[in-house]
């Protein structure tokens, strides 16, 4: 749970209940593709019960899970299919497809092979915490957090959202801090960097299970590469990879963490309480080590 994190701040117009979430998700359940259908999205139970809640609270933590389908069809396969198509036609009328007709061949190929094509589903976690007004997706893609994002808006009446966005930028920092070797206060540098030309050559240097206190880093830096994901310990509680897009990435719970629990305390509302009583404090954390948020929230 909460590998990979996108927030965003939810504006503060914006109020509902638990139970006006739930009937708005439960417009747009998820359903597997039809035979012609490339894909589905909607919302499951996080639970994973069948028929459970598609909205679940958790120590004041709203918990939600989406989930799409998508059906894969090669492009070798689809080509395949034209060429037989046009072939035929060809056979029978003396004559070649033109533009317009190849381009139907192609839908009706596409048509003719969705019903055999293979499925692949893929989950989201979604986290919304009304009190801190933020709304948090597991997912390290944009792409996939603007679709649950515009999901999302146009099913929750006044629901408006920002990324969240900080006084200096996740790129300008993580080059301070690895120039001048000062972590923010209860941050950790770890062992893990990226290093990104800004000029035409884009050259990239990546370090990996390596020591970045060193000569080598800093002169990168002083050339103009500048720094595009940094490992970091928070508290000695959490590791996690920032990005200069402040994306959280390969969020790792320390054993810290965990101390105190027994070992039969797992289940989804312990993970869940766990996970957010972490990142709840960890995301201010952040963005103040950023200089805090901008429009002074």
């Amino acid at each position: 749970m909460f590998a990979n994190l996108i927030i965003y701040r939810i504006a503060p117009q914006w109020s509902a209940t638990l139970d006006q979430v739930e009937q708005a998700l439960a417009k747009a359940p998820f359903a597997e593709c039809g035979a012609t259908q490339e894909k589905s999205v909607g919302w499951v139970p996080p639970r994973g019960e069948a028929h459970g809640a598609l909205a679940e609270a958790v120590g004041g933590q709203w918990m939600l899970r989406f989930m799409a389908e998508t059906k894969v069809l090669p492009g070798s396969a689809l080509a395949r299919k034209v060429k037989e198509k046009a072939a035929r036609i060809e056979q029978e009328t003396g004559r070649k497809p033109g533009k317009k007709e190849t381009k139907e061949l192609k839908e009706e190929a596409r048509l003719d092979l969705l019903p055999m094509a293979l499925t692949k589903q893929a989950s989201m976690w979604v986290w919304i915490d009304p009190a801190a007004r933020l709304l948090v997706l597991d997912t390290s893609s944009q792409g996939r957090a603007d679709e649950v994002v515009t999901l999302l808006v146009e099913a929750l009446p006044g629901l408006s959202v920002s990324l969240l966005h900080t006084q200096t930028s996740p790129q300008a920092a993580m080059a301070h801090w690895l120039k001048e070797q000062e972590p923010p206060v209860g941050f950790t540098v770890d062992r893990e960097c990226e290093l990104k030309s800004a000029d035409e050559s884009k050259a990239v240097v990546r370090y990996a299970r390596h020591p970045l206190d060193i000569e080598e880093v800093q002169a990168h830096i002083d050339a103009g590469k500048l720094p595009t994901r940094l490992a970091l310990t928070w508290d000695d509680r959490v590791s996690f990879v920032l990005t200069s897009e402040l994306q959280l990435r390969k969020v790792q719970f320390l054993d810290t963490v965990f101390e105190g629990t027994k070992a039969d305390d797992g289940g989804f509302d312990a993970d869940v309480a766990i996970a957010t009583g972490e990142l709840v404090k960890l995301i201010p954390d952040v963005a103040e080590a950023l200089g805090g948020e901008t429009g002074g929230q």
